[in-house]
């Protein structure tokens, strides 16, 4: 029998929070490492009649799941958060993130597991963000991160005991249109420009840097990781009205490449692309520090190249 979303909430009666078994934890990191840390409504379905569960309850009890994915080499406080969207179907769609930590270099680097979570779903295609599970209260950088999404007055933010609306956490905030900025995270238009060399550059790459979020500096830029042997990895620049809290295009890649399940280092990672808009250039330096803080550094090429509108 298929199992639909008023089906399975009519038959749950739970008053205790769910957790799985340290076994289905790692069953379901299994499986969401070969998805690319994403569950499909298909996939939430079957869990949610497997288990008797709702969507809501699924979805906090998949946060402890979320945090295998943490790389926290410094703080070693592991942090994972799930962003619940709609894809381009409108089904309802888990994004899963968690916090991506830099050895040896500015704690600014760090990729926050909100910010990963929200990276997930933008760059796989979710059209908009309805809450948000975390396995911690945000801090006020990942608040005034959210606050760029398009649903930042009607986000829900979801916390082990507490349920909370971001207006909540941040009244009196200060966002895109502070700055004259109509746009949004997820509602930004669609950039109609296109990169002269484009022949020259992978076309995926630069269709990646061509979304980007930049309402700001209008740096469209992008990164590629090519692995020997796990495919390529992409990432985009996604800007914020606070400037700090934006999330550089190789802080966005290998926030996915990590929700791979994957190990950087010179057996895995063949090479890292940094694709930037002449004249607006301003994210070699940051990428090299990522870069600089791992052993053996992949080959680096840095490409510039003009941006032509249509």
């Amino acid at each position: 029998m298929t199992v639909t979303r008023k089906d399975v909430s009519n038959s749950v009666s739970r008053t205790t929070p769910f957790d799985f078994s340290d076994e289905q934890k790692q069953s379901l990191f299994s499986q969401l490492k070969s998805q690319r840390g994403i569950l499909s409504q298909a996939d939430i379905l079957l869990l949610c009649e497997q288990h008797q569960l709702t969507e809501s309850q699924l979805l906090k009890a998949c946060v402890p799941v979320a945090s295998l994915f943490s790389v926290a080499p410094i703080s070693k406080f592991y942090v994972g958060a799930i962003a619940q969207g709609k894809n381009q179907q409108g089904e309802t769609t888990f994004y899963f993130g968690a916090n991506v930590e830099f050895s040896h270099q500015a704690l600014s680097l760090v990729v926050h597991a909100e910010q990963s979570a929200i990276n997930n779903a933008w760059l796989n295609g979710a059209q908009s963000i309805d809450k948000i599970a975390i396995s911690d209260a945000p801090c006020g950088y990942c608040r005034q991160f959210m606050n760029e999404l398009s649903t930042a007055q009607s986000l829900e933010i979801l916390l082990p005991e507490r349920h909370f609306t971001l207006h909540d956490l941040l009244p009196y905030s200060f966002g895109p249109t502070d700055l004259g900025n109509n746009e949004s995270l997820f509602s930004q238009e669609k950039n109609d420009g296109h990169f002269d060399s484009v022949n020259e550059l992978d076309q995926k790459l630069a269709e990646t840097a061509l979304k980007a979020y930049v309402p700001y500096t209008a740096n469209y830029c992008s990164v590629k990781i090519t692995t020997f042997e796990n495919g390529n990895f992409y990432g985009s620049y996604a800007e914020n009205a606070a400037y700090s809290p934006s999330l550089s295009p190789l802080q966005s890649a290998l926030s996915q490449f990590y929700l791979a399940g994957l190990k950087f280092d010179d057996k895995t990672v063949k090479s890292i692309t940094l694709l930037e808009t002449q004249g607006a250039e301003n994210q070699y330096e940051v990428a090299k520090s990522v870069l600089a803080s791992f052993d053996n550094p992949p080959a680096f090429e840095h490409c510039i190249a003009k941006l032509v509108k249509d």
